[in-house]
């Protein structure tokens, strides 16, 4: 399934939605509330830093989004830096 945009894949969507579901409620408010206004129009990078921060765990998130800390380390790159600039706007 090489090539397919995140947009065009409902499989793929409906994925990085249950992964966006998180432990902390704020983060789970936040990033729900930005799927929903913004989802079918996320770029391919938006999708793939969306995803690092993902990984994160939900403190560390949650640090991020309402930006008491900045991206660091193998976060501090400039999509993973806009896409927490629409996130905080959310």
């Amino acid at each position: 399934m090489e090539g397919v945009r995140h947009q065009d894949d409902p499989t793929r969507r409906a994925r990085l939605r249950w992964r966006s579901r998180r432990g902390l409620l704020e983060n789970d408010l936040i990033l729900t509330r930005f799927l929903d206004a913004h989802e079918i129009e996320l770029t391919d990078d938006e999708v793939d830093a969306l995803t690092q921060l993902l990984d994160l765990s939900d403190n560390d998130l949650l640090d991020l989004l309402l930006g008491r800390t900045e991206p660091a380390d193998s976060l501090a790159v400039p999509n993973v830096s806009a896409l927490l600039s629409k996130l905080r706007q959310a």
